[in-house]
């Protein structure tokens, strides 16, 4: 299966699960020239962005592992700027990674890290 593919799976269980868990989904796959956020929720009084990681094995480390500080970078200057092209102030923000493993038979096991701003 080609990886994008895998990814594409990933990101549809992160939003079915945060779905489940009371998350008010705004936007997936939000692009701009800074880079992409995944998936953009509102939870509570937090918008929240979210980071999904996909993976069939942890062979190469575990999916968050993968979050290193560039593109952590990335992700905090596109959240600025989402927030600043939709005129969102004062708001409370939280950046969350979601680790999707999947094994061959498309079994899918989650866990949701939050608030992994360092």
């Amino acid at each position: 299966m080609r990886t994008k593919t895998i990814g594409d799976m990933g990101e549809a269980a992160a939003v079915k699960y945060l779905r489940k868990k009371g998350y008010k989904i705004i936007d997936c796959n939000y692009r701009c020239r800074f880079g992409e956020i995944d998936i953009i929720a509102k939870f509570k009084d937090y918008y929240v962005f979210i980071e999904v990681k996909t993976r069939r094995s942890t062979l190469y480390g575990r999916p968050i592992e993968s979050i290193n500080a560039v593109k952590m970078k990335h992700i905090l200057k596109t959240l600025q700027f989402y927030l600043s092209q939709n005129r969102i102030y004062n708001s409370n923000i939280r950046v969350d990674a979601i680790e999707v493993f999947m094994n061959k038979e498309n079994y899918i096991k989650i866990n949701h890290v939050e608030n992994i701003l360092y």
